[in-house]
């Protein structure tokens, strides 16, 4: 028997749209519609509207199932899945799950829903069934893997789903779930922006001998990941964590007034935390300076756009992550009275800088997996502490820069080419004992240390500090069980994060919406 309900469609938009921010018209008439879809996308889009099936199968009703279909246990259901889009295109509009009970359909109906690519609005007006449409639900979520690919929206973005039931003599006939991302069917101009992260390997040269100084070795990381929005506005806003909101918006204001812009809203969708070794200030930075730049038609290269906004004063390696990606080697800048630099700094207190060259390159190998630990302990160092430690540990001995030329150039990188993972972990775990990067190890909690050594113990063929950490990382190219068990071991008494991603052999992605 079908169940009253006390829902309403009105409030449950409102409180969606207060939730996730403002829903375009469309966007409100799609998911409080108690008409046809189809009927509505075909106005809409001024096209005819293409049913694609991905799954169509029989099922047997769990007790979920059973319970919301109002049928028993193990009674047949229909379970498709199918996208409706653009006739001629590839173009996805919406992604929609059914649930039918096939005992409840003549024959003729039957055959119809359980073939391919007829739309349920149109079996139901050819058999004219006399029916309703209840909204029983309407929400939000993040994509995961599949439906990015079906929208070819970035993972993680914001969809908005809602769920209602098609009911014939009192019954559930239908149970449909839909879904399509928050930025389709808006009235406004929007970009998105999704970021990689970055390991810092290691500064090349802090000793001052010669005529450069700095230098960075750095791989970028498919994930985590920032996803930013961002549309045009009267003024500067951001949303989102207080930090991440002042990066943001004293990139973006650089930027604005470079390019005589207006202004724009900024909404961070994901992300992770700041001054853990994995570069997401420069990262932020970046991507609200392209932001404004591609929403006011005035693009700016990468390069230009870190110089406008003060980063890669010290190294390279967040600037070409953004870029480009890869394996990522910079040359540093001229040091010297008149010279880029005259002093020990970084990045962040090197205002006027500009990014420095990138020397090398290249791909890292797909089937080299990363291994990502961030324990909860204090940020790493940034900000006047970070400054403090420079002029007290530089310069640099000599001798530690020779040998870590030596281990970059004649072990890490000839490694990298030739994918000989044991001889690039040697040259890695070599690096995290001379230069700046011992001060930077040196200087960590002791769960940094222990995390480090599990990880080797445990197979990794090296592992190594990002950056003033704490984020440490591993590599390997076998399973990754036992190393992950002995990172979480050691970081029990603290707590903490474990991820596993691979290189990003290309740069963060833009899409206009």
């Amino acid at each position: 028997m079908e169940k009253p309900t006390s829902f309403s469609a009105a409030k449950s938009i409102h409180d969606l749209e207060n939730a996730v921010g403002r829903l375009s018209a469309v966007q409100k008439i799609l998911l409080g519609t108690d008409g046809s879809v189809t009927s509505l996308l075909e106005v809409v889009t001024g096209s005819p509207i293409q049913i694609e099936t991905l799954e169509q199968k029989v099922i047997a009703a769990d007790v979920a199932l059973a319970d919301d279909l109002g049928v028993s246990p193990g009674d047949d259901i229909n379970h498709r899945v199918v996208k409706l889009k653009k006739a001629g295109t590839e173009e996805t509009l919406i992604y929609a799950v059914s649930h039918t009970p096939l005992k409840r359909l003549e024959a003729g109906i039957k055959e119809d829903m359980i073939r391919a690519d007829i739309p349920i609005g149109v079996i139901l007006k050819r058999h004219q069934i006399e029916s309703r449409r209840d909204i029983t639900g309407t929400g939000f979520l993040k994509a995961d893997r599949e439906l990015a690919r079906v929208f070819d929206v970035f993972p993680r973005e914001l969809m908005l789903q809602r769920s209602y039931k098609i009911f014939r003599h009192s019954l559930p006939l239908i149970a449909i779930r839909e879904t399509f991302p928050y930025n389709s069917f808006q009235d406004e101009h929007k970009v998105v922006i999704e970021t990689p992260a970055r390991l810092h390997l290691t500064l090349t040269d802090l000793s001052g001998s010669s005529a450069r100084v700095d230098g960075g070795v750095g791989i970028t990381l498919d994930e985590p990941n920032i996803l930013l929005e961002a549309k045009r506005a009267g003024e500067l806003s951001a949303e989102g964590e207080a930090e991440s909101c002042e990066r943001i918006l004293a990139a973006a204001r650089a930027v604005q007034q470079c390019l005589d812009t207006g202004g724009a809203r900024f909404t961070v969708r994901s992300g992770y935390r700041l001054h853990m070794g994995l570069g997401g200030g420069t990262q932020l930075g970046i991507a609200a300076g392209k932001a404004i730049s591609e929403l006011y038609h005035k693009p700016l290269g990468v390069r230009e756009i870190a110089r406008i906004i003060h980063r890669g004063g010290t190294s390279g390696i967040g600037t070409a992550a953004f870029d480009s990606g890869g394996f990522i080697i910079d040359g540093g800048h001229s040091f010297g009275p008149g010279k880029d630099k005259m002093d020990f700094r970084p990045s962040a207190a090197s205002a006027g800088v500009r990014p420095p060259p990138v020397i090398l390159r290249h791909a890292f190998p797909q089937d080299w997996k990363i291994l990502v630990a961030l324990p909860d302990i204090p940020q790493g160092a940034h900000g006047q502490k970070e400054v403090d430690i420079f002029r007290k540990y530089c310069p640099l001995p000599v001798a530690d820069v020779h040998e870590l030329c030596y281990q970059i150039l004649v072990r890490m990188v000839p490694s990298l080419l030739e994918e000989d993972l044991d001889e690039f972990g040697g040259a890695v775990n070599r690096i995290q004992e001379i230069g700046f990067k011992k001060v930077e190890v040196m200087l960590q909690h002791p769960v940094v240390h222990r995390l480090m050594a599990a990880a080797r113990e445990a197979g990794s063929a090296c592992s190594g500090l990002s950056s003033f950490g704490p984020a440490v990382y591993a590599i390997t190219d076998a399973g990754c069980r036992d190393i992950e068990a002995a990172t979480r071991e050691a970081m029990q008494e603290v707590g903490g994060e474990v991820l596993i991603t691979r290189c990003r052999n290309g740069g963060a992605r833009v899409r206009m919406a």
